[in-house]
């Protein structure tokens, strides 16, 4: 059996390098994103994949690892953005690339730690499922949080936005060991 610790760690580490990359290239401008935002960048990115698996083709040379990427990112990004809010204006922008990837590893560790709790109590059920599977979960999840969004965060007996975003990370991470770590087509 694949040592899913281990791969998880591998996409990481994969995860984190794009991070680390973009913030040289952009800064901490997403810093200025509402959560709402942030849900809607992964949203289109989820749809993509879905628009690319139905249609069988893509006509931008990108395939779905990068989305799958992305989503993973946005959704730390959003996690991130639920502990300090969203920056003001241009003076809050800014975040020290240092802190920016401890707050990054604060959250993909907490993932990985739910992860591996539901990875034990569900026997590893995500390896028998279809990468569009994945994503059509990911796309629920989507909509269950635009939906506590609406309601301004408020829920009766559901889970909140953070656990969502847990989840998205999670079935993103499947997707990408799938992917990426395994070489499935």
């Amino acid at each position: 059996m694949a040592n899913t610790s281990e791969q998880y760690d591998i996409v990481i580490q994969q995860c984190l390098d794009i991070f680390a990359k973009k913030a040289m290239d952009y800064g901490t401008a997403w810093r200025i994103l509402r959560t709402s935002s942030l849900t809607d960048q992964i949203y289109i990115k989820a749809n993509r994949i879905r628009s690319i698996q139905e249609k069988g083709e893509a006509k931008i040379a990108e395939g779905i690892i990068p989305e799958f990427i992305g989503i993973v990112n946005y959704s730390v990004m959003a996690l991130i953005q639920l502990e300090m809010g969203a920056a003001s204006g241009a003076d809050d922008l800014e975040m020290d690339s240092k802190l920016a990837t401890e707050l990054y590893n604060k959250y993909i560790h907490a993932a990985k730690s739910l992860m591996m709790d539901k990875n034990h109590d569900y026997d590893e059920a995500w390896r028998q499922m279809r990468i569009s599977s994945l994503d059509d979960i990911i796309l629920m999840k989507l909509f269950r949080i635009k939906s506590i969004e609406d309601h301004q965060g408020n829920t009766i007996v559901s889970e909140g936005l953070d656990a969502n975003y847990y989840d998205i990370i999670n079935y993103a991470m499947f997707a990408l060991i799938r992917l990426v770590v395994e070489g499935e087509k």
